[in-house]
């Protein structure tokens, strides 16, 4: 997206040959996207002939006549798009590499947006795909634990045989093909080792507004009613996207000002497993001997920090090749859907769980 923007400024002359563009921190708020997209598509119109760069004095407009090959022209075949939630950090280099490394392979190029789990931006991402003729799409749904509006886009794939696969999660109403993990499996088996520890005051943190969460909830759950553990108030804590920074944190201080407070955690993913760790630091609270936690998708940030950190598995890399394979299966084999896959996670046992304090 950021590319074609900047392309069709200068196509449609409101930036001409020899002036400067915008500097990074500027396209990066005006894009809404990280420092690392903006780079990479910089480099990508510096290389193909639209930019150049000064050193010291920032990147300008080409002189059309200067430029050695004509503006990279939009692939109408064997043009792969991707979709994700988000690019440049956490679990999404690792399966954008094993997309990238398949596809190339077999000779495909590929064009890559992120929403911000941003529904307005999903909606961009997709007109920029329909406009670029993509042969096929792999896709991360965006909030999809509630209605989406964009539905019609899909469909629009669907009509014109463009085939498309979910990643991590799916619509429900659209029940598209997917490669998923099988999230409820995964927040049960954190819940039931803590049990087998014999922590019976143990507190889950979610995401509600990505199917993700909301399934890793119902394992949760489901745990503590196979094990019989008794239920308390606020066991469950619900965040959304927006409020993703603060108000788990909020609720942590809140839970851990009480003096029956929880001996463990079970974390939506890794990232929030590592902010609650230097939360619960803060309050002079020892990992695990005080509490117990369990972060999820077994990212490289589990062995960030000085506690090592049990987490759930996710196929990172594996799920990136085997959606690229089952997208080009679908667009050479037109009248062959190849099947959904359901990953089976396991527990990755590290440092960060105990068994629970004598004194509960």
């Amino acid at each position: 997206m950021v590319k074609e923007k900047i392309t069709e400024w200068i196509t449609n002359g409101k930036v001409k040959p020899g002036d400067k563009i915008y500097s990074e921190n500027e396209l990066v708020k005006m894009f809404g996207v990280s420092r690392h997209t903006i780079r990479q598509a910089i480099g990508d119109l510096v290389h193909e002939g639209w930019l150049y760069r000064e050193q010291g004095a920032g990147t300008f407009v080409a002189h059309r006549q200067t430029k050695t090959n004509s503006p990279a022209p939009v692939q109408s075949t064997k043009n792969i798009g991707v979709i994700t939630t988000y690019i440049s950090d956490y679990i999404f280099p690792s399966i954008i590499k094993g997309i990238e490394s398949y596809l190339t392979n077999q000779g495909y190029s590929l064009t890559f947006a992120c929403t911000d789990n941003d529904i307005e931006k999903e909606k961009q991402c997709l007109q920029t795909m329909l406009n670029r003729n993509i042969d096929g799409l792999i896709v991360e749904p965006t909030k999809s634990s509630t209605f989406n509006p964009n539905m019609h886009y899909y469909l629009e794939l669907e009509q014109n045989k463009i085939p498309y696969l979910m990643i991590n999660q799916f619509y429900a109403q659209l029940s598209p093909p997917h490669l998923i993990v099988d999230d409820e499996l995964g927040g049960f088996i954190a819940t039931e080792h803590l049990i087998k520890l014999g922590h019976k005051k143990i507190i889950g943190l979610f995401k509600s507004d990505d199917l993700q969460g909301i399934n890793r909830m119902k394992g949760f759950i489901q745990a503590y009613k196979e094990y019989g553990i008794p239920f308390f108030p606020d066991m469950v804590v619900n965040y959304s996207t927006e409020n993703q920074i603060s108000y788990p944190l909020e609720k942590l201080q809140e839970l851990f000002s009480s003096t029956d407070r929880p001996t463990a955690i079970v974390c939506y993913n890794d990232q929030l497993a590592i902010q609650t760790i230097n939360f619960l630091r803060s309050l002079q609270l020892s990992i695990p001997e005080d509490v117990s936690i369990i972060g999820y998708d077994d990212s490289f940030l589990t062995e960030a920090s000085e506690v090592k950190l049990t987490s759930v598995s996710h196929p990172k890399m594996e799920m990136g090749m085997e959606a690229a394979k089952w997208i080009v299966d679908a667009v050479e084999k037109k009248n062959t859907v190849p099947p959904s896959v359901v990953y089976k996670p396991k527990l990755v046992l590290r440092h960060s769980t105990g068994p629970c304090p004598v004194n509960e």
